[in-house]
């Protein structure tokens, strides 16, 4: 049987090694980052069935590291705060956190969510990093490069190939995409995904005319074909 493989991401040695000892007591493999650079990168490269993350990382806020996750992987995520204003809560389940335990927290209430977490998972193929012969799209680390260089988007722009890409191969309706990225006010402004659209192929395509990755299915809506 192979046990479920937890991420968890926190600065506090003590309640590193406290969390380690009770998950692996329980069977789980578990895997440590002290900051959330580290955790992006050991999330790339092993991907886990759940990530447990602390909002107050060193080296960056740990709301980046649930955007970073959540731009290739569905994965439970968990966030452990000492904060406990709602707006950060807010922040983290917006942000795509399955779920917020507020320090200090009873390891049997901890232990009983990563339960329920893992059981609500499911299981998807996925991959933060997709190769095309143009450009490379790095979903964990935000990064999109071509010919050896990064490639500047605007934050929208990100969000709409992001949205693209996480769905490569399929295609995404206008009402989807408009939805996820502007919100469900904006499901019939259809002008917006074809202004967007054409700033991306200008930047990707080798020839923005004829678009090979970036396709358009009229009156329906987008694809993206690595």
């Amino acid at each position: 049987m192979v046990m479920s493989r937890i991420l968890v991401v926190d600065d506090d040695r003590q309640l590193l090694r406290a969390l380690r000892i009770n998950l692996a007591a329980r069977g789980y493999q578990v895997q440590l980052a002290p900051d959330g650079g580290t955790a992006l990168a050991l999330a790339a490269r092993q991907p886990p069935d759940l990530v447990i993350v602390d909002l107050g990382l060193p080296d960056m806020d740990g709301v980046e590291v649930v955007q970073g996750i959540r731009g290739w992987s569905t994965v439970p995520v968990i966030v452990l705060s000492a904060r406990h204003l709602e707006q950060s809560k807010v922040r983290a389940l917006d942000a795509g956190a399955d779920d917020y335990v507020t320090k200090p927290f009873g390891m049997d209430e901890l232990l009983a969510r990563v339960r329920a977490a893992l059981r609500r998972g499911v299981p998807v193929p996925e991959q933060p990093v997709v190769h095309t012969d143009s450009f490379t799209v790095d979903l964990a680390a935000r990064r999109l490069t071509r010919d050896g260089g990064d490639v500047r988007l605007t934050p929208t722009e990100w969000h709409v190939l992001e949205v693209l890409v996480r769905n490569a191969g399929r295609l995404v309706p206008h009402r989807q995409l408009l939805q996820e990225v502007w919100g469900p006010r904006y499901e019939s402004e259809t002008n917006y995904l074809r202004v967007y659209l054409a700033q991306l192929r200008a930047k990707l395509e080798p020839d923005p005319a004829r678009p090979r990755y970036l396709l358009t299915e009229p009156g329906m809506g987008y694809r993206f074909q690595p």
